[in-house]
């Protein structure tokens, strides 16, 4: 091998050991608040603050409909693809050969035969083992199918960026937004493997006009067209009373992204209660600072992760790291025991929930495309702590005196979780 050829190589493997180290080691926004968030959460003036943070609209015409679980969250969505008159766009991480993605298939296909125009946005690597011949029949149909950041040499640089979006709107007036995909592993059990816990919500209104916008932009990315025809953007009439933000959530270059600031501001701002359930809770020091901080001020903080049924076992014990300061300022810390629990929702104060698919991790919070639903709406928030309330029934309460007395070899496991922390 020649000087030059030497050179060129060690050069190249520097250059893929940087990237390496700036993908695992570089450090997170602190996303400090230098001021207190003193304005009430029931105001006009939070719902504005809001809004202008997350740069998204306040839509005060929403309804709301909690969808607890794959029999009932499919079942919802398979109605409304057979209702569909017009249009159906549906944007996934998480497509996976089953049953129940024949039965959507199936459904999309009958759709697409009666003139509907149906378009579907697939992650290359949540959907890797679904294929183009897997949708044959769609296709043949007239539906379309793009997938979103394929292996193609012009998207190494942002290979990382995922559309962790879950996602389905039907002819402008309703759509179906939360943390599950479509997989087999959410409909039902198989064997010594329980269904997992998820959440899907159902939303009427205006707010259906800005997740059909979110879709527009991954629909760009994936197949090049703009959808500028009004029949995805159809006038409705008032829906309901429920107030409901949007947020659009896509990696900035400087790290920054809509859903970490919008959960640093409802930290800031809870003053009675704040209830996470999340399947991988690896908040950075900022997130950890704030709900330390609502501790002090008296806020009840329980949070609900899941327990030895997880889908992740290194992601688990990276998150068990971090529980000690947590618990030590009186944070309550709950293990989902049934089975792998998916859900992503958060309540504060019981008026303001988020739910969509943006977990407590950095992978959520600065790497993925995200899309979250922050609405001011007392029923609403209601009816997520009923759920929160029956899985706390089932889970079980991690206490600091367990937790400082864990074994080696789960320490040993989670000094390995702390390496990969910053891809979870």
């Amino acid at each position: 091998m020649s000087t030059l050829h030497l050179l060129l190589a060690i050069f190249g493997f520097l250059s893929a050991l940087l990237l390496v180290l700036l993908a695992l080691f570089e450090p997170s926004l602190p996303y400090r608040m230098p001021e207190s968030l003193d304005t009430p959460l029931d105001s006009a003036e939070f719902a504005h603050l809001l809004a202008v943070t997350a740069d998204a609209h306040l839509h005060s015409d929403s309804i709301f409909t909690v969808l607890t679980n794959g029999d009932q969250f499919y079942e919802a969505e398979l109605a409304a693809i057979r209702d569909a008159r017009t249009y159906i766009c549906m944007e996934a991480y998480i497509f996976q050969k089953g049953g129940i993605a024949s039965r959507f298939i199936d459904a999309l296909t009958e759709r697409a035969r009666a003139g509907v125009d149906v378009r579907l946005v697939l992650d290359a690597i949540g959907s890797f083992n679904t294929w183009r011949s897997t949708f044959r029949e769609f296709l043949d149909a007239g539906g379309r199918v793009c997938w979103y950041n394929p292996l193609r040499w012009y998207n190494v640089a942002r290979y990382d960026n995922r559309t962790h979006r879950e996602m389905l709107i039907v002819d402008g007036t309703a759509a179906f937004i939360g943390g599950a995909g479509v997989a087999d592993h959410w409909y039902h059990s198989r064997g010594r493997k329980k269904r997992w816990r998820d959440t899907m919500v159902e939303i009427r209104g205006r707010a259906v006009d800005s997740l059909q916008s979110i879709f527009v932009e991954n629909w760009l990315e994936s197949s090049g067209e703009l959808l500028s025809n009004c029949k995805y953007y159809p006038p409705k009439p008032a829906a309901g009373t429920g107030h409901a933000l949007v947020i659009n959530s896509t990696p900035s270059v400087g790290r920054s992204t809509r859903a970490r600031m919008l959960f640093q501001m409802l930290i800031a701002a809870g003053r009675r209660q704040i209830h996470i359930t999340t399947p991988y809770f690896l908040p950075d020091s900022g997130v950890r600072r704030a709900l330390i901080d609502a501790l002090r001020r008296g806020v009840e903080i329980k949070i609900l992760v899941p327990g030895q049924q997880s889908d992740h076992l290194l992601t688990r014990r990276a998150s068990r790291r971090i529980y000690g300061p947590l618990l030590q300022h009186g944070a309550q810390i709950y293990e989902y025991q049934p089975s792998m629990i998916h859900a992503k929702c958060i309540v504060v104060d019981g008026l303001w929930s988020v739910f969509g698919s943006t977990n407590f991790d950095s992978r959520s919070f600065g790497i993925n495309d995200e899309v979250n639903v922050a609405a001011c709406d007392e029923p609403l928030a209601a009816r997520l702590e009923q759920d929160f309330q029956a899985d706390l029934q089932v889970s079980r309460r991690i206490t600091y005196e367990e937790w400082r007395h864990r074994p080696p070899i789960e320490r040993a496991n989670e000094l390995l979780g702390w390496v990969i922390e910053r891809q979870q």
